[in-house]
């Protein structure tokens, strides 16, 4: 769709301020500068395209968002055609729920204090992202959309046009997932010690 000139100078208003927002967030899933510059320019061209068809402005970002989560769900779609990719569509219901709270409150920690934050702090932010890009894309978009970009879980909802409780479901078990993820690797630096250990 052609855009006129007011359209043109319209969304140059709204998107040049959230610019660093969807960097931020296609940086967050894809954590290449190179293959998020893509992401990013994509959804703008997209957004051209589409900006006849956005209703509410006030709900720019979210918008933007749905946009980019989009390209980037579907692109990781077309790599699984050539490798597996776990999306949550494979994935077994009953995923063990892991709490990273119950497992910090043994006691077989190797220090003293308010357990999460001491173990969090001692966890590099890499070691985080890693942890995170191992998350199922699917949870990776919510989780990332919730934990890092602040969005509500009706607004996540919103950007990804899914039910508020598969928005809920795959946040707790992205969660869960991310948990579980950075307690292994915890115990892998020696900062925790398992019970075999302690014996």
């Amino acid at each position: 769709m052609q855009l006129t000139q007011h359209q043109r100078e319209e969304l140059k208003h709204l998107v040049l301020p959230l610019l660093d927002d969807l960097e931020r967030f296609a940086l967050s899933l894809c954590r290449r500068e190179d293959v998020a510059e893509e992401l990013v320019a994509a959804t703008i061209a997209s957004a051209c395209e589409s900006f006849g068809r956005l209703r509410d402005t006030t709900r720019v970002k979210q918008w933007l968002f749905r946009i980019l989560s989009n390209k980037f769900l579907s692109d990781c779609r077309k790599q699984s055609r050539h490798k597996e990719i776990a999306l949550t569509d494979s994935l077994d219901d009953g995923i063990q729920q892991f709490s990273l709270f119950e497992a910090v409150s043994q006691p077989f920690l190797l220090w003293w204090g308010n357990p999460e934050r001491e173990l969090i702090s001692r966890i590099v932010d890499e070691d985080i992202r890693n942890a995170l890009d191992s998350l199922p894309v699917d949870f990776r978009v919510a989780v990332v959309l919730c934990d890092v970009e602040g969005q509500t879980y009706e607004e996540i909802a919103e950007i990804l046009k899914i039910k508020l409780g598969t928005v809920r479901s795959r946040i707790a078990r992205g969660r869960s997932l991310l948990q579980k993820k950075l307690w292994h690797h915890a115990q892998d630096l020696g900062l925790v010690k398992t019970k075999e250990a302690r014996q």
